[in-house]
């Protein structure tokens, strides 16, 4: 299947017309090379930040490479890894994925990861990389899970086995966006499961959960606490855009 799909994107890249998914200036990459300069020149994993959640640290926190809120309330999951904030060059490619279904711009999200985090994380200790889920109702209204689109482009080393539907997720009315963080932990309580089938599998393993975007980290933590509960020996974050604060 990856072979197919190296296939199509050289026979696309070759024959359609292609934009830079930041400049949106046509060209043959999904990302151009002056935004991906950007990308390596600005990018979070520039700068000190807490090992655990994926914040920027204060100087009074770097000696020991965790956040005091970390310090303080230690979630679930054991590092992060992001690749940018919230608001850096990537923030519009994210929403074009999410809210205007374009595609396309998934590809690009994940050759931007390739380009600067694949080889640094090609040796990661993990056995299975699970994507956030969708609630069944969301996905039928966005018709694709925007996690799971970047995730199965993103290179990782051959021992870790993707697994888009092991993680589930129960249908949630209300809105996250905007929300406290703590209303943010109480509302997630309870969302996330795993598929029965899958229980065996992940049990003494270490699990790398991969979103598009961490906020308060409500999401993640109860992912991982759910996971941990379940057996799993270890939780690590792949993250594409993290805030600069929890909100």
């Amino acid at each position: 299947m990856r072979f197919l799909e190296k296939i199509f994107q050289c026979i696309t890249e070759q024959v359609l017309p292609t934009a830079c998914i930041v400049c949106e200036h046509h060209q043959k990459a999904t990302i151009c090379n002056n935004c991906l300069q950007s990308l390596y020149d600005q990018g979070l994993f520039n700068y000190e930040c807490c090992h655990q959640c994926g914040l920027s640290l204060h100087a009074s926190d770097i000696k020991g490479q965790h956040c005091g809120q970390c310090k303080k309330h230690s979630p679930y999951f054991d590092a992060s890894y992001c690749l940018d904030r919230y608001e850096g060059v990537l923030q519009n490619a994210v929403h074009q994925l999410k809210y205007q279904k374009r595609l396309a711009y998934a590809l690009g999200l994940a050759t931007a990861w390739n380009a600067v985090f694949a080889q640094q994380l090609m040796d990661a200790n993990a056995a299975y990389l699970l994507p956030v889920p969708l609630s069944p109702k969301k996905l039928a209204l966005r018709g694709f899970n925007q996690s799971w689109e970047i995730a199965r482009r993103i290179r990782c080393g051959p021992h870790i086995q993707k697994m888009p539907y092991t993680l589930k997720r129960q249908h949630f009315s209300g809105r996250q966006a905007g929300s406290k963080h703590a209303d943010r932990m109480q509302a997630i309580q309870g969302m996330f499961y795993i598929e029965e089938g899958h229980l065996e599998l992940l049990k003494d393993h270490s699990v790398i959960v991969f979103d598009d975007v961490m906020t308060s980290g409500a999401t993640l933590n109860e992912i991982a606490r759910v996971l941990k509960d379940n057996g799993v020996k270890r939780v690590t974050n792949w993250v594409l855009l993290r805030t600069s604060k929890p909100l």
